[in-house]
């Protein structure tokens, strides 16, 4: 009788222990789910953030140009579409104005979002160079950190001058600053 009791036990056990092994695998199947959705969400948000970019860029392009009447100011590449967003790679912007040149470029984080170089969370991180021939003769090109944060529901293209530990907006007011110094 006790053997049997005891064998009894261990199926109640061996039984209870395999519904919490079911229910942590369902639980892993939710956990899955929404992890997927979030990568998904963070691929879209990445995709509006580089077109946001190349909007900012575009803006100051047309904003400059309006206004010249003996050259022009080029942004490569001139349209910029959210599925040219390299997810994998890298990704460059380039505005320049007979030789001064200011170079974007930027990329996915390797994970979702990072906080390695810049205090904010952030999910595509990138660079600013700044440079002419004059600069460039003496081999030194400008150059700042560009982030695009994810902060409590609000994102935002910034800079970050590792030098002077300066930062802001990228924005236009940005992108006239920058181009200012190379004039």
């Amino acid at each position: 009788m006790r053997n049997h009791l005891a064998r009894s036990d261990r199926t109640d056990a061996w039984g209870e222990r395999l519904r919490r092994l079911a229910g942590k695998i369902d639980t892993l199947a939710d956990t899955d789910q929404h992890r997927l959705n979030h990568a998904r969400e963070i691929a879209e948000l990445r995709r509006r953030a580089a077109t946001q970019l190349h909007s900012i860029c575009a803006g100051f392009v047309g904003s400059v140009n309006r206004l010249l009447s003996r050259c022009e100011v080029t942004l490569d590449p001139p349209h910029f579409l959210a599925g040219s967003f390299q997810e994998e790679g890298t990704n460059l912007f380039q505005i320049n104005t007979r030789g001064r040149i200011l170079q974007i470029e930027f990329s996915a984080t390797q994970d979702l979002t990072s906080t390695e170089d810049f205090r904010i969370p952030y999910t595509i991180e990138g660079s600013v160079r700044a440079f002419n021939q004059d600069l460039l003769d003496r081999n030194r090109i400008e150059e700042q950190l560009i982030f695009f944060t994810v902060e409590k529901g609000r994102t935002m293209w910034r800079f970050f001058d590792a030098r002077t530990y300066r930062s802001g907006p990228l924005d236009q007011e940005y992108l006239l600053i920058l181009m200012e110094q190379l004039i």
